[in-house]
């Protein structure tokens, strides 16, 4: 699993948008899923990620990777309907 982020220039100066990303960072690596499936994430956060609780935020990266884990196991319905042929 690669994880990337996109932190633009309105979610602070430059001070802020690296201290989201060095928060981000530091919660994907708490919570990264082993072994973690072959997909490429990337978080846009949003402007409240500078002052919410670290605690908080690591629970919702969690979440995130939940649902992303639970989605990779699951099989596309379009590859079973067309017997392994996409159209």
């Amino acid at each position: 699993m690669r994880v990337g982020f996109t932190v633009g220039r309105a979610l602070g100066d430059a001070v802020d948008r690296n201290r989201m990303k060095r928060r981000l960072r530091e919660s994907v690596r708490l919570t990264r899923p082993r072994p973690s499936p072959a997909v490429d994430v990337v978080i846009n956060p949003k402007k409240s990620v500078r002052t919410m609780n670290f605690s908080i935020l690591v629970g919702e990266v969690s979440r995130a990777f939940e649902v992303i884990v639970r989605k990779s196991i699951e099989k596309p319905r379009d590859l079973e309907t067309s017997g392994g042929r996409t159209p």
